[in-house]
């Protein structure tokens, strides 16, 4: 059974279980890392914008998912970039996050995206459409 061997590899669930803590971040941490420690990250909106301009992270700069490379160089290596999307279950944080790995941005999942942001009522920006 493959399940049965996944779980009894006790080794190779431990480096999983350590590779999710040391490149996710949780809401609270980030909304203290925005009080704190504002100048050491980049917050990363990859939603598209009309979702963006409703109701994002403060602080968050949007790279819109499908024009996202091009956008890269507006970020600081020395900083640590925080990618989010709508919630755990789009991929475009997790792909914008190993493209940004790729090309050398210190990265990290927001777990749980905006939704689980929104849900624990955390500080959230309006932009104006344009």
């Amino acid at each position: 059974m493959h399940n049965e061997k996944i779980t009894k590899d006790l080794s190779r669930a431990k480096k999983f279980f350590e590779d999710i803590v040391s490149y996710t971040i949780g809401p609270f941490s980030l909304d203290e890392m925005i009080e704190k420690r504002i100048n050491t990250i980049n917050i990363i909106d990859v939603r598209e914008y009309d979702d963006y301009s409703k109701g994002h992270i403060p602080y968050a700069i949007h790279i819109p998912y499908n024009c996202e490379d091009k956008n890269f160089e507006i970020l600081n290596k020395e900083k640590i970039n925080i990618v989010y999307s709508y919630s755990d279950s789009c991929p475009r944080s997790y792909k914008t996050a190993l493209r940004l790995i790729e090309k050398n941005y210190p990265s990290v999942i927001l777990r749980g995206g905006f939704k689980v942001w929104k849900k624990h009522d955390f500080d959230i920006t309006k932009t104006d459409s344009i």
